[in-house]
């Protein structure tokens, strides 16, 4: 999950790039990274950190130019050193710098073909680099001194042909324009605005439609799955259809808990659809307990709470505010390592204890993925009097590994994996335990547009639908993605801090 931004302006583009970083900042918070152009040159600045934390004044004040890009990370491929910050960067052909949300299936292949076939060098582990490199190698055989619309768009076709996976891309070529593609199966999100000045239109493409409202830009649509849009440097926009089998299949977690719920993903309003969520919760607790003992319902903060408010509507029962959040901590799907993410619990949420004292609690959750924190959760509220504590999961139950952007760990540290509902139930420590329906919740979100009629559903049904996912994938996937071998990585990253140090200087 990372959050990319481009921007076509008339005028410099650097603020309103950290403006829109700063509103996607949920997507990712392990690094940031701008890149503008004026002229025929290139201005950087990319490190770890959260957007305010990267971007001071003086680098703001080298950002010029009148288009750029940006990128919000964490790491789902590659490493969380500052060296894999993006945007990435090549100087042939043109000068070409580009930020990916996704993830490659096939990255280690490319990687190989890369080196053997195309003679490009990948200097980093991160296959958003590998992606770059495609797309420059397909537009450099192109063969023209100035590449036209037409060139562009036959090589993001033929990066539609060598990549495979979930993926949204935002480009910037040199002196020329912006550039923004997605995968063929709309697996990844991204949409377009814009704004209209004294001086012409202005346009931006971002992962989500929050970004352009905080903007000050009017939302055109979606980019279609397997569509790209570019955008010269005069303002002209140009869209063409790069692939040849598409589908929508965009990821249903978006809904469940990756998006801002102000934000419209593929027309569907994420607000409106959690409404749903929580409609359809109560429903299948009135269809299992009808004569249900709830007296409360109770949100852990902040996914979770439109959901929770319809589900204690329906109910009929009262709707409270149980957990106070402080707003300073990370998300914890997101602390690089599980003993990170148990001491940051505790210091994250405090219960307010006449919200608990002698009550039947229902909380509500938008998922549930290791397990950890529901675990604390449940075990506040009964420390805090509850007489029961009720557990309800606005997703079903996370059973397998995503492996088209989205960092699930790895399946054995899924606390549903090879575990029933009940069992799940046990392990967190709550009296009854509730998933939602996988057709409940797919019917929440096609209820916002019937043109969507399936989703990428895998890390609940274990359905890859790139058709290039098996076990030995999953396999090396594990290996790299379970908490071990993140220790290990992030040893490996400290130790590297001086040659880290070196490369933010230059920039």
């Amino acid at each position: 999950m990372c959050g990319i931004v481009g921007i076509v302006a008339k005028s410099y583009v650097n603020q309103t790039i950290f403006d829109a970083l700063t509103v996607l900042q949920h997507r990712g918070q392990d690094a940031a990274g701008m890149v503008t152009c004026e002229g025929n040159r290139f201005f950087l600045r990319k490190d770890n950190g959260l957007v305010n934390e990267v971007f001071r004044t003086r680098h703001m004040k080298r950002l010029s130019g009148n288009m750029g890009i940006g990128h919000v990370r964490y790491p789902t491929a590659g490493s969380s050193s500052s060296a894999e910050a993006q945007p990435f960067y090549v100087n042939s052909p043109y000068g070409i710098a580009l930020a990916h949300n996704g993830n490659l299936t096939n990255a280690e292949e490319l990687a190989e073909q890369m080196f053997r076939a195309d003679l490009r060098h990948i200097n980093t582990t991160s296959d958003s680099e590998v992606l770059l490199n495609v797309f420059a190698h397909e537009l450099q055989r192109q063969g023209k001194l100035r590449p036209s619309a037409e060139d562009i768009f036959a090589a993001v076709e033929r990066v539609h042909e060598r990549c495979t996976g979930g993926y949204a891309v935002v480009a910037m070529i040199t002196g020329y324009g912006i550039l923004a593609f997605r995968d063929p199966q709309g697996i990844r999100p991204a949409c377009y605005g814009r704004r209209e000045t004294e001086t012409g239109f202005e346009y931006m493409v971002a992962s989500e439609s929050v970004a352009l409202d905080v903007c000050g830009f009017t939302r055109v649509r979606d980019i279609e799955p397997g569509e790209a849009i570019y955008i010269d440097i005069d303002g002209n926009v140009h869209t063409q259809q790069c692939a040849r089998d598409t589908s929508y299949n965009p990821c249903l977690f978006e809904y469940v808990y990756l998006a801002r719920p102000d934000s419209i993903i593929d027309d569907v309003n994420v607000h409106k659809s959690r409404m749903l969520m929580g409609e359809k919760l109560a429903a299948k607790v009135l269809r299992e307990r009808p004569d249900h003992d709830i007296d409360v319902v109770i949100p852990i903060p902040d996914t979770s709470r439109t959901a929770a408010l319809e589900m204690a509507k329906a109910l009929k029962v009262d709707f409270r505010e149980g957990f106070i959040k402080n707003r300073y901590i990370g998300r914890t799907f997101i602390m690089p390592g599980q003993v990170e993410r148990k001491k940051s619990v505790r210091r994250k949420l405090n219960p307010i204890e006449m919200e608990f004292r002698d009550k039947v609690v229902m909380l509500v959750d938008d998922s549930i993925v290791r397990g950890t924190t529901s675990k604390q959760i449940v075990q506040m509220a009964r420390d805090m009097g509850a007489k029961k504590v009720y557990f309800a999961s606005a997703a079903p139950a996370v059973r397998f590994p995503n492996v088209y952007g989205i960092d699930m760990p790895s399946a054995h540290e899924l606390v549903a994996h090879g575990r029933t509902e009940d069992e799940v139930g046990a392990y967190i420590g709550t009296d009854w335990m509730l998933y939602q329906d996988l057709e409940d919740l797919q019917a929440c979100v096609s209820a916002g547009n019937a043109d969507i009629r399936n989703f990428d559903t895998s890390v609940f049904n274990g359905k890859y639908i790139t058709g290039d996912v098996d076990a030995a994938y999953l396999a090396r996937l594990e290996a790299k993605r379970n908490d071990a071998a993140k220790a290990g990585e992030s040893s490996q990253d400290a130790s590297s801090n001086d040659t880290n140090d070196l490369h933010n200087k230059i920039d």
